[in-house]
């Protein structure tokens, strides 16, 4: 339980300015009466620095609440204002006699404004700029940067799919940042799919269905994010129907994001999922090798003290092959873990501080299984491959072949020179050479690397 005290008014008058600034914009996004009911009884707690922000609450139960549905949203609203800020931890208040934080500037902030204040803060870290784009994501990423553009839309609604971690929340916080600051005057709102199913259920419990109905279909832009979790609720849908409907006769921008097509989506009426693929639908396809190399390196772009071997990178970019969000999390514990141990990035360094996560991260790919399937594509004998012959037909399969043992397996060039008829290792640096240059020039050769690093990675 914490007591609170009143702030050293010397180290935190910044953050009692922008605590003043975070509540206004909770009151414009959350709407009035979710405010008052959740928000309006937090308060800032004695001991808030500008790196670490300390909230409370006066019940248990209203800060498990709070926690679950706005911790997130809490830590992005304060480094708008305040970059510094590292953490913004919640805390359940003592019973005893308080003294709370009184800012001078609270009461004009908090004066309820018209619903056309909807401008939610989006994180910068999202932005089109920082977006890598190939061939995987690229018809995504330039329908997002349409949809954002100002005039009228090309297309409404913009449907974005993919699994987890692959970049649409990047896209649509991308969207809402460009609109907004093209359109000084729109409006925009950003929710998931659970929490526009609570806010409609709490509306129809409060009986003020026409509050929520107006916010929502009064902005510019709306943004529905994970869509997915409103499937099988039948009331909800129906009330995100006549929304899409809304939006759609009005001629404005709606995007919706989940982690499957339209017609895949389980639990929605055929009529609502007829609806959503009527606008645009846009895949994101799970990043490829090449892909992931240039997030990695992107990534450090921003890291500019941090040293990093391209075997390092092509390590991450190799084993992490599940989404790019575990890709971009274990690189930040990699260099995290360097700088807290005060020690330079190797390879050795990296698999002994990330084993766990390149254990679970992807399947173990054999040297036998690339054999295998470059066998397969170029309609040879697996024998061929571990042979002398040098014919140009076998020699440049077994090239591939040694190239990618290199890229996908955890193998030394002595071992990998082994399996395949006991050659020497500089057999293998001379093939991994002569493939990496031939894929710069012949769109063959780089075709059928590519081709096989999705078969051999599922």
């Amino acid at each position: 339980m914490t007591q609170v005290q009143t702030l050293d008014r010397t180290g935190t008058d910044a953050v009692a300015k922008a605590w003043t600034h975070v509540r206004g914009n909770l009151r414009r996004s959350a709407g009035q009466r979710l405010f008052d009911q959740w928000l309006k009884p937090v308060v800032l707690v004695d001991g808030s620095t500008e790196s670490a922000v300390r909230l409370g609450l006066p019940s248990s139960f209203m800060t498990q609440w709070v926690k679950n549905h706005y911790s997130e949203r809490l830590l992005l609203e304060f480094r708008a204002v305040l970059p510094e800020v590292v953490s913004v931890t919640l805390e359940t208040l003592s019973d005893e006699p308080q003294r709370v934080l009184k800012a001078e500037v609270e009461a004009p902030a908090m004066v309820p404004p018209p619903a056309s204040a909807e401008r939610p803060s989006f994180d910068p870290r999202f932005s089109f700029q920082r977006f890598v784009v190939d061939s995987t994501n690229r018809v995504a990423f330039n329908a997002a940067k349409a949809m954002a553009m100002p005039g009228v839309p090309q297309f409404s609604p913009l449907y974005l799919h993919a699994g987890t971690g692959q970049g649409k929340t990047h896209l649509m916080h991308a969207i809402g940042q460009t609109f907004l600051a093209a359109n000084p005057g729109a409006t925009a709102i950003y929710v998931t799919g659970e929490r526009f199913m609570f806010e409609f259920v709490q509306a129809l419990r409060s009986r003020d269905t026409h509050a929520f109905k107006t916010r929502l279909r009064s902005v510019d832009l709306l943004m529905i994010d994970d869509l997915q979790f409103i499937g099988g609720k039948d009331a909800t849908q129906e009330e995100f129907f006549h929304t899409v409907n809304e939006f759609m006769s009005a001629g404005k921008r709606l995007v919706i994001a989940a982690d499957r097509a339209p017609q895949a989506l389980e639990g929605f009426e055929p009529r609502l999922a007829g609806r959503l693929g009527s606008g645009l639908v846009a895949d994101i396809r799970p990043a490829e090798l090449e892909l992931r190399r240039a997030i990695v390196a992107r990534k450090l772009e921003d890291m500019p003290a941090v040293d990093m071997p391209a075997e390092v990178v092509d390590l991450l970019a190799a084993r992490i092959t599940a989404n790019v969000r575990e890709l971009e999390g274990a690189l930040n514990r990699l260099v995290a873990y360097a700088n807290l141990s005060n020690e330079t990035i190797t390879v050795d360094f990296a698999v002994n501080t990330l084993g766990e996560v390149l254990r679970s991260a992807q399947r173990r790919i054999t040297i036998d299984e690339i054999q295998r399937a470059v066998s397969s594509h170029f309609e040879l004998k697996q024998l061929d491959l571990i042979s002398e012959r040098r014919a140009v037909a076998i020699a440049r399969p077994r090239q591939i072949a040694m190239y990618l043992a290199k890229r996908l397996t955890t193998r030394s060039l002595p071992e990998i020179g082994r399996k395949f008829g006991g050659r020497d290792h500089s057999t293998v640096i001379h093939a991994v050479r002569r493939i990496e240059d031939l894929r710069a020039k012949d769109v063959e050769i780089d075709g059928a690397v590519r081709a096989l690093m999705r078969t051999l990675e599922g």
